[in-house]
């Protein structure tokens, strides 16, 4: 049942836009990496800032549940799916721009993307980011990393659209420094879009950083299974691998219905074609019960979740 609110949203949106480009009960589980997840009642591509530019004062006036979708990896997102209007940047938003050492890339362009340019322009700093299957949005927000590096070490400044407070400037710069950066994590909040981050790159070597990036790319396809899944499931705690850990505590392969802990690497979730999102949550229900028993250890979800109750994992 569709709210009145909804269907006056509903109708302002399609004022706005073409009626054609508003998706009523779109299967999220075409926008997620792991391949599972119920319909949003409402989605829209943003391709443009002139688009957002229209799109953000209707959000801010009937201030309906939002979800912002990158990539979709390191996201669960229920088999009921959204009770929301879901976007997803796409278009200029993808675009990367390098200008000597600096670097502004737009809040849709991918991070393998963005890292190929960069090796490519003879730049270094950003190789770590080669394999890890999300947006430079989705980085920002969770201080995306891997191979020794993260974006904090990089990350200069984040332009957001902020849907938080009526009248005040849809668009903000923010600062690095006024992030909060730490290990998978930002002070970016649920109401800030990210828009463009712009990175300080090192100098380097084309040669050296494209077989930086060969090998990183290579030492992923050994140590990390293909498929349906999302990227590491849990945070690594400190000094110690959650991969580790879950491989000890003897869960590789551990199996609820379409979900499995994968043999490959501990840390990851593969999930089979027409998966359950609920079978991944178990899965993960499990394993953080199963590691507190073995090490006393208890391991937290990199995952975002959406459309599940706040206690049930």
């Amino acid at each position: 049942m569709i709210s009145e609110n909804f269907e006056q949203f509903l109708k302002t949106l399609e004022d706005c836009f073409p009626v054609e480009k508003i998706r009523r009960n779109f299967p999220l589980r075409k926008l997620t990496t792991y391949g599972v997840g119920g319909p949003a009642v409402f989605f829209l591509k943003v391709n443009s800032f002139t688009e957002l530019e229209i799109l953000l004062p209707v959000l801010r006036k009937y201030s309906v549940p939002l979800l912002v979708i990158g990539n979709g990896s390191n996201l669960l997102i229920s088999d009921e799916g959204f009770k929301g209007f879901v976007i997803q940047l796409s278009g200029s938003f993808e675009e990367v721009a390098i200008e000597n050492t600096t670097v502004r890339a737009g809040g849709a362009a991918k991070l393998p993307v963005v890292a190929r340019k960069t090796a490519n322009s003879g730049l270094s700093g950003f190789e770590w980011a080669v394999g890890v299957p999300g947006t430079v949005g989705g980085a920002v927000r969770m201080n995306a990393g891997g191979h020794g590096s993260d974006l904090a070490a990089s990350l200069t400044e984040v332009k957001v659209a902020d849907l938080s407070t009526e009248g005040a400037d849809l668009f903000k710069l923010v600062p690095a420094s006024d992030l909060g950066l730490s290990y998978r994590h930002s002070l970016i909040k649920d109401t800030d879009i990210v828009l463009e981050a712009t990175l300080h790159l090192d100098i380097g070597e084309k040669e050296k950083s494209e077989d930086l990036l060969h090998e990183i790319v290579r030492w992923r396809r050994e140590n990390q299974p293909g498929g349906q899944n999302s990227g590491s499931v849990f945070t690594n705690p400190e000094g110690d691998s959650a991969g580790r850990l879950i491989e000890i505590a003897g869960l590789k392969g551990f199996t609820v219905g379409s979900a499995s802990v994968s043999k490959k690497h501990a840390n990851f979730i593969q999930v089979e074609e027409g998966g359950k999102a609920q079978d991944v949550r178990e899965v993960m229900k499990k394993v953080i019960e199963r590691v507190e028993e073995v090490h006393s250890v208890t391991l937290v979800p990199e995952t975002v979740f959406v459309g599940f109750e706040r206690d049930s994992l």
